[in-house]
């Protein structure tokens, strides 16, 4: 197919603001799925994005379009998810993209989301159509929202479209846009093969199948790909497009979306962001790869029988083909056995992978606290990153510790303002700017603003881990759901962070460490230990728990012991007799406690975990 009539564009939007319900439109428009298998939300296929009403992952589909000038054109849609924690899906996505709809829901207006994508858009240096969404809302205001997007990114008022993606008005005109204002895909069919791979997942009997963009050259089905970034050779099982489900086809061609079945049964061997070419006659040069994500969140995941180790292994390394954005290290836990240490994007991404390595793969997991990752500045210059504070080194050996800091940005109406900044100031954050969006006929004077109308973005520093702490829950009800927000990692930045111990009748708990702010550490560690004392059984011997920073005790509870009744079978005789027996059991129980261990039930090491989240 000759690329000018190709058109590559993608959805981007903030959760909810009917990015799947317009592609639905534009598949029954085309004509790309048959009326009687339609149904809402069509593009989400996982079960969860139904429940949830959310794009976990991002879709590709071919859709054949017959435009104003009579000339069929091929367009290839990729639907991107919404929420923050899944914006390297959208990276990916305009990576392999001209063009962009920015989709804005008339009722809510700019999100911070919205902000973000549309930045994000940008740096590709995408041409971005702005789509006014569910105007037959009865609370809609499409005016206002149109002038926001005027006023925030300068758009102009005749390129903003209007439509009700539930209803169908309008969309045609959107299909219309994006063959007059979206370019055709660059390359040249001339050129050996380069197609960058921007997604993947694991079909056991054809491997690993690739979800490809090409950019130069040709692909077809009697190739043999090279991989450039490993030199693995393939011999191409299946390609073809999507359409939605996967339609094999003979040749993809210069600037079509589809995908290649490689046959690689190893997960390693063809990655997110690799370059394919041909075995025959290869490019000299790759492709540039996408800028490979910093996991922030970490946590454990350990099965709850020791038997399915392997099958969470196997589940992992399957998700992470799909999800090049997690990643896993084997662990293990005195308490919990064997396991994985796994880093994410944030909590909604945490969330879903558990859920869904429990549906999809029927595995019980443990999950322990979610925590972040530290970089630490040895006293000989050398930087080191922690995710465990079981690897910190000792204090004598740092120079600092760093923590990561977000640039955190929140859109709200203004009336919530005095909420916001007051939920601010108790997660340690450092204030940035604030700035009001108005809407039509509004005037920029602060006070004299009308606030049943006017909405305001307030952008704050503030440490990741302060973000974990139910933030976004708190952010949610204080507002009462009208807040939206959106991060981006600003950097390390030094803190006053100490490494708090639990000890265990004077036995160190490891996987009980935490790392915390100097000036929560007392309290915290108080609320461990009283925890524990309620949870630990009673022991022969007295059993004590501390929290320790250092050889510091900061806090100490005491499990008692149980008390066997020597003395019951003396029913008369001599005091020096019953003496003699009490001596005896208290040098017992000294000898015990010294040799004796404490074994932490795992219930009990599973709610002291809850602590983090319930603080």
């Amino acid at each position: 197919m000759d690329p000018k009539f190709i058109r590559n564009f993608c959805i981007i939007a903030h959760i909810d603001h009917g990015k799947s319900t317009l592609a639905d439109r534009f598949l029954e428009i085309t004509g790309t799925v048959r009326p009687e298998d339609m149904r809402d939300q069509f593009m989400d296929q996982m079960d969860l994005e139904r429940e949830r009403g959310i794009t976990i992952k991002g879709k590709a589909v071919t859709m054949r379009y017959r435009a104003l000038d009579g000339q069929d054109y091929q367009l290839n849609l990729i639907d991107t998810p919404g929420h923050v924690d899944f914006g390297y899906e959208v990276s990916r996505a305009l990576a392999a993209a001209e063009g962009a709809l920015l989709v804005v829901d008339a009722s809510q207006g700019i999100e911070a989301q919205t902000i973000a994508n549309t930045l994000l858009a940008m740096e590709y240096d995408l041409d971005l159509i702005p789509v006014v969404n569910k105007i037959d809302l009865p609370q809609a205001e499409p005016q206002r929202v149109a002038a926001e997007l005027q006023q925030v990114f300068g758009f102009k008022e005749d390129e903003i479209l209007f439509v009700s993606a539930k209803e169908g008005t309008g969309t045609k005109e959107v299909l219309d846009a994006v063959v007059a204002r979206v370019p055709s895909p660059k390359g040249d069919p001339n050129l050996p093969l380069r197609a960058r791979v921007f997604d993947s997942e694991y079909n056991p009997y054809k491997g690993i199948i690739a979800h490809i963009r090409v950019v130069d050259g040709k692909v077809s089905k009697d190739q043999r790909l090279q991989v450039m970034s490993t030199g693995k050779v393939a011999e191409i099982v299946e390609v073809g497009i999507f359409g939605p489900s996967p339609k094999p086809v003979d040749t993809l061609y210069t600037g079509q979306v589809g995908y290649v079945a490689t046959g690689f049964k190893d997960i390693g061997e063809c990655n997110v962001g690799d370059t394919l070419t041909s075995n025959r006659l290869p490019a000299q040069e790759p492709l540039p790869g996408y800028i490979p994500l910093k996991s922030m969140v970490f946590a454990g995941l350990y099965p709850s029988d020791g038997e399915d180790f392997n099958n969470l292994r196997d589940a992992l390394e399957k998700l992470q083909l799909n999800d090049a954005s997690l990643t896993i290290e084997p662990d293990n836990s005195v308490a919990l056995g064997s396991g994985f240490r796994c880093g994410f994007l944030g909590l909604m991404h945490l969330d879903i992978i558990q859920e869904r390595l429990e549906r999809e793969y029927d595995l019980d997991l443990i999950l322990t606290a979610p925590s972040v990752s530290y970089q630490v500045v040895m006293l000989d210059g050398r930087t080191v990153y922690v995710d465990n504070p079981s690897k910190l080194p000792p204090p004598h050996e740092m120079r600092e510790i760093q923590e990561p800091i977000l640039d955190l940005t929140i859109v709200a109406p203004s009336r919530h303002v005095g909420v916001i900044m007051e939920l601010m100031h108790s997660r340690r954050s450092e204030f940035i700017r604030m700035e009001y969006i108005q809407g039509p006929g509004e005037q920029r004077r602060g006070v004299d603003l009308d606030t049943s109308q006017s909405r305001v973005v307030m952008e704050y520093r503030m440490p990741l881990v302060e973000l974990l702490a139910d933030f976004y829950n708190q952010l949610k009800s204080r507002t009462q759901g009208y807040a939206s927000m959106d991060y981006t990692v600003q950097g390390y930045q030094a803190a006053p962070l100490v490494k708090v111990d639990i000890l265990v009748n004077h036995q160190p708990v490891e996987a009980l460490s935490m790392i915390l702010h100097r000036d929560i550490a007392v309290g915290h560690g108080r609320d461990v230990v009283q925890r524990l004392r309620g949870l630990i059984p009673r022991q022969l011997f007295e059993v004590p728990i501390q929290a320790a920073i250092g050889a510091r005790v900061i806090a100490r509870e005491t499990v008692r012991a149980l008390r066997k009744d020597v003395l019951a079978k003396c029913y008369g005789g001599d005091i020096t007799r019953k003496r003699k027996l009490l001596e005896r059991q208290k040098e017992g129980k000294r000898r015990l406690k010294m040799v004796g261990r404490v074994e932490i039930p795992q219930e009990a090491f599973l709610t002291v975990l809850k602590i983090n989240s319930d603080s």
